[in-house]
This record gives C-alpha cells, sequence and structure tokens, in this order.
C-alpha cells in the first residue's frame, strides 16, 4: 500500500494498538489451548486422574472463554477502523477531485474517477480489514505454533521446513501471475463504467438512430472482456485451496505416520502427538489465512496506485499564496491577447482576443460551431486557464483571485442545463441560500419559469429528479436562468442558454432580463441572431478569432462573416 495511504491510517494508531493487543490475547490463547489438552490426555487420561481432567478442563473453558471475548472485539474494532478507513479515503478523494480543473478531469476520465472513488476504495477497505484481522495474527499463529511444535517433538518437527517453503512457494508463483491481471481487471471496469454511462446518457440518440443493438453488442464486448480476465484470475486462484489441502492432508498423513513410531518406541507420549498436529494445523491455517489475505492483496495494490495517481495529482488550477482582496468599484471583464490550447492540441483554439464588457451592458458572442465561443467563456470563471494573456475582473487579474471569491462574482448558466434531485427550491436557492421565496418566484417570473412551476404539485417544493428527468429540456433552461438571476451575481454568463425556447419565450425572457439584471455584466453566447440583435456588443468568432465587434448595425456594414450567419437565419426584411 502507497505511503499517502498508509499516512491516513496512521490516523486510527489508537485502534490499531487495541486490535492487535485482542489479536495477541487471541493467538497466545489459541496456541496455549492444545498444551492443556495434551497435559490431559499425558496427565489424567493416561492415569485417570479424574480431578486433573475436571481441573484442567476447566482452565480450558476459561481460555475458550476469553478467546471468543477477544476474537468478537478484534473484529469489531477491525471492521470499524477499516470503514472508518474507507469513509476518509473516500472523503479525501471526493475532496481531491472537487479541487480539479476540467484539465485534470479530461485526463482520468468521468467513468474512471467514479470507480476509483467507489470500487478501487472498497478493495483498499477489504485490504485493510483482512489486514487487520489476519496479516497480525497469521504471523503470531505461524511463529508461535512452529515454538510450541519443537517444545513438543524436535525430530518431527523438521516436518514444518519441508511443510511451508512447499506452501510459500505455491503461494508466491500464484501471487506473481495474479497481480497484472487485477491491474487489467481495474482498467476494464473503467471501461465497462464508460460503455454504461454512454449507454444511459446517450438513450435518446441511441434509439433515435436504431443502434440498441450496436450498443448492445458494446456492451457484450466490454462486459466478456472483464469477465475473462475475472475468470482467468478465479480459475488462478481456484487452484488454491486445492492444492493447500493436498499439502495439508500429506503433511498429516506424514506426521501421524513417524509419530505413531515414535510413541510405539516410547520416545514420545500419545498426547505430545495430538498437540503437535494441533500446532501444526495451526502452523498451516496461518499460513492460509496468509494465502486468503494475499489473494485480495494484489488488487487491492493496483486499486491503491490508481487512488495514489488521483490523490497526488497537483491541480493546475490554484489558489494564488497572496491573493488580491480588494474588488474594484468599477466592475469589468477585461481580455487582453487571450489564447488558450487545449492540453495535447497542435494548433489554439482561440487566438489574440481582447475585449472588454462593463456593467450595464450587454456582450454577445457568436460564431459558427466549434469556433471557440463556449471555450471563452470558460475561461472567466477559470474552467480552464489561459495559455497566454490576461483575463481580469474587476481590473484584477483572475489568476490572483481566489477561485472562490471569482465564482462567487458569477452566474453561470451552461450550455446543458443540469438540475440536481431535491426540489425546485433547493435548485434555485444553490448559489445564495438565504434567498426568501418572494426572490425565488421573482426569479421564475423574470426566467418566463413561474407559470409551468406554479401549475406543479407542491410548486416551489415539487420534486427533481437527478438531472431534471421529470422536467421537459425549455423547463429545465429556465430554471437554470433562474438559478443564477437568485445568486445576483456582478456578471452572468449565459452559454447558449435559450437554445430550448420558442422564439415568443425567447424574446420575453430577454425583456425580462434586461430590466433584471441592468447593473450587472451581462455576456451571453448564442446560436441565434434575434436573441443578440439589440445586444451593446457582439463578438464574432471565426476559427478561434475575432472577425469583427460592435452592434448589430455596424457588424451588417463592415463583417462579411457576421452578414453571412444573419442572412442564413433571417430574411432581408427581419433583419431590416
Amino acid at each position: 500500500m502507497s505511503m499517502k495511504l498508509l499516512e491516513h491510517l496512521k490516523q486510527y494508531w489508537k485502534q490499531l494498538i487495541l486490535v492487535m493487543i485482542l489479536l495477541l490475547v487471541q493467538a497466545i490463547s489459541n496456541l496455549y489451548l492444545p498444551n492443556l489438552n495434551a497435559a490431559i490426555i499425558n496427565n489424567g487420561i493416561a492415569k485417570g486422574n479424574t480431578k486433573y481432567i475436571l481441573q484442567t478442563g476447566g482452565f480450558m473453558l476459561l481460555v475458550t472463554f476469553l478467546l471468543a471475548i477477544c476474537s468478537i472485539a478484534s473484529v469489531y474494532w477491525g471492521s470499524k477502523t477499516a470503514m472508518s478507513f474507507g469513509r476518509d479515503l473516500r472523503g479525501e478523494l471526493f475532496r481531491k477531485v472537487q479541487s480539479f480543473s476540467q484539465t485534470e478531469v479530461d485526463q482520468f476520465g468521468t467513468p474512471s474517477l467514479i470507480t476509483r472513488t467507489t470500487n478501487d476504495v472498497q478493495q483498499v477497505q477489504m485490504a485493510v480489514l483482512m489486514g487487520l484481522n489476519v496479516m497480525i495474527s497469521a504471523p503470531i499463529m505461524c511463529l508461535g505454533g512452529i515454538i510450541m511444535a519443537l517444545r513438543q517433538d524436535l525430530a518431527l518437527s523438521t516436518s514444518i521446513i519441508v511443510i511451508v517453503p512447499v506452501m510459500g512457494v505455491v503461494l508466491g508463483v500464484i501471487m506473481q501471475k495474479a497481480l497484472p491481471l487485477f491491474k487489467s481487471m481495474q482498467m476494464k471496469i473503467d471501461r465497462l463504467n464508460q460503455v454504461v454511462r454512454e449507454k444511459l446518457s446517450g438513450v435518446r440518440v441511441i434509439r433515435a438512430f436504431v443502434k440498441t443493438d450496436y450498443e448492445e453488442r458494446r456492451f457484450d464486448k466490454a462486459n466478456r472482456d472483464l469477465t475473462s480476465t475475472a475468470l482467468k484470475i478465479n480459475r488462478l486462484f481456484a487452484l488454491t485451496m486445492p492444492l493447500q489441502m493436498l499439502i495439508i492432508n500429506i503433511a498429516m498423513v506424514a506426521i501421524t505416520w513417524f509419530g505413531a513410531h515414535r510413541i510405539d518406541s516410547g520416545v514420545m507420549p500419545i498426547g505430545n502427538l495430538t498437540a503437535f498436529m494441533a500446532y501444526i494445523m495451526q502452523i498451516l491455517m496461518a499460513v492460509m489465512m496468509s494465502v486468503m489475505m494475499f489473494v485480495m492483496i494484489p488488487r487491492a495494490s493496483a486499486s491503491a496506485e490508481r487512488i495514489q495517481e488521483v490523490l497526488e495529482l497537483q491541480p493546475s488550477i490554484t489558489d494564488p499564496k497572496t491573493p488580491a482582496r480588494e474588488r474594484s468599484s468599477q466592475a469589468s471583464v477585461e481580455f487582453r491577447e487571450v489564447e488558450f490550447t487545449y492540453p495535447g492540441a497542435e494548433a489554439p483554439v482561440l487566438k489574440s482576443i481582447t475585449f472588454s464588457a462593463y456593467p450595464g451592458e450587454v456582450t454577445a458572442i457568436i460564431g459558427s460551431t466549434g469556433c471557440g465561443k463556449s471555450t471563452l467563456i470558460s475561461l472567466i470563471p477559470r474552467f480552464y486557464d489561459a495559455t497566454s494573456g490576461q483575463i481580469l475582473v474587476g481590473g484584477a487579474d483572475i489568476r490572483k483571485l481566489t477561485e472562490e471569491d471569482l465564482r462567487d462574482r458569477i452566474g453561470f448558466v451552461p450550455q446543458k442545463a443540469f438540475l440536481f434531485s431535491g426540489t425546485i427550491a433547493s435548485n434555485l436557492r444553490y448559489g445564495n441560500q438565504g434567498a426568501t421565496d418572494e426572490e425565488l418566484w421573482q426569479a421564475l417570473k423574470t426566467a418566463q419559469a413561474a407559470d409551468f412551476v406554479a401549475e406543479m404539485p407542491g410548486q416551489l417544493e415539487a420534486p427533481v429528479a437527478q438531472g431534471g428527468a421529470n422536467l421537459s429540456g425549455g423547463q429545465k433552461q429556465r430554471i437554470s436562468i433562474a438559478r443564477a438571476i437568485v445568486k445576483k451575481p456582478d456578471i452572468y454568463i449565459f452559454d447558449d442558454s435559450f437554445s430550448a425556447l420558442d422564439f415568443k419565450t425567447d424574446a420575453a425572457l430577454r425583456a425580462a432580463l434586461a430590466a433584471e439584471v441592468r447593473d450587472s455584466i451581462v455576456l451571453i453566447v448564442a446560436q441565434r441572431v434575434s436573441t443578440i440583435m439589440n445586444a451593446h456588443r457582439i463578438i464574432v468568432l471565426d476559427n478561434g478569432q475575432i472577425a469583427g465587434m460592435g452592434a448589430h448595425s455596424e457588424l451588417m456594414q463592415h463583417c462579411e462573416v457576421y452578414r453571412e450567419i444573419v442572412y442564413s437565419q433571417l430574411r432581408e426584411d427581419e433583419v431590416a
């Protein structure tokens, strides 16, 4: 297990010490019982001493009771420690992922991050649980069993020299073959999660293109691939138990054979042979317990490495050591020669972007599909960092502001409206927990959503399914817009947030919005010209560069790219 995860486990040192003490008492009790049994046979049964049998037997019951108490307590505290460790590790992973920029999320992929936070943590958690109950007690039982066996009969103990190494070699060969398979298995779980996630998210597209059979084959391929690897691992470990039992049974037959000869010659009492066989069983059971532990170690090791990768990755976007705390009285958004290239891309997506936006103004961004509109506005809240150039908010470089302070100024409505499971009210209050019901209704009225919310059972307390699955695309967009309005930010960013609205609703929403946000900066990404014709400033993007900037009338005169977009959507009389 990696050092980072071991550091997490150190938090539970008190519980670990307690479990170790309980397991030590348990092991000593286990080792002492065969000795008492041998004493009863040699000194009680062989001599017909009933009093000795009763006294020693009573003491054996007391030791057995102590053993039971320690076993229950060790399992309880071991399980509690392992579960707590898993809980904290999941929390640490979640917080780490929350600190990632979109670049790091893209690097791992959403399906892989989900697997690492759930399945991988579970594998490590189970390894800790098994380790506390097996890894500590097995060495004690093995070493103690060897010492006690030597005390019973030194000559017969030479059998241990053969048995334990043979079992160790078998175990080592299996582990050597299993480790790469476990690493491969976790990657294939990632792939299966990815296919399932795509199938569920894109179910409408799949049905629309009649690709259900194709997706089933794609899932079946990923599923069979995972199953094939899992079967290889299980077949490998299926050999473990028969081989171990074969070695144990051969060893017991050999010990019984040689022990009988030693008893017959009078060198060894019969009780000592019984105790010796019990100790040999304890030694071999300790080795078998270790095998069970080592079955989990390769997979847990692979999972620990994957968790470590997430925990050790440093986010590319971090807060400055000495953040700028003073807010400018004159809020503004300014781009200065900004360029951006996606990681691994050959060419920049945005080049030489320079413009300014001020309160009371609507700045619209329009252009062909893939020209970089959404990328441009994603740079403002620092979902990505600009490759070069500066972006200023309120006169301060956004790299000198904390992420919380920067994003607290922004009301962002994404291109794909997303709602959380809960209620209409909980979604609207997502950016402003102190908003009153009156403020919520006002925001809904501005977003043209008040009518359909009023008709829903429970109104503001109406349930919202995960992702807003119980609402239409237009309803989700309007609630997303209302959520941003409730926040009352300095800067509103609408990333093509009116695309699911009809023209009438679009016009009514923009008219109501103009009065609501008149003291704020408004940035709108749009595909429809009608949505942004009245904007104070329209930025026309073409291949990641500004092809034109100005009011609608100015661009119609001087920007060929803008004219092409306008005439592709509107008639000449509508343009006039």
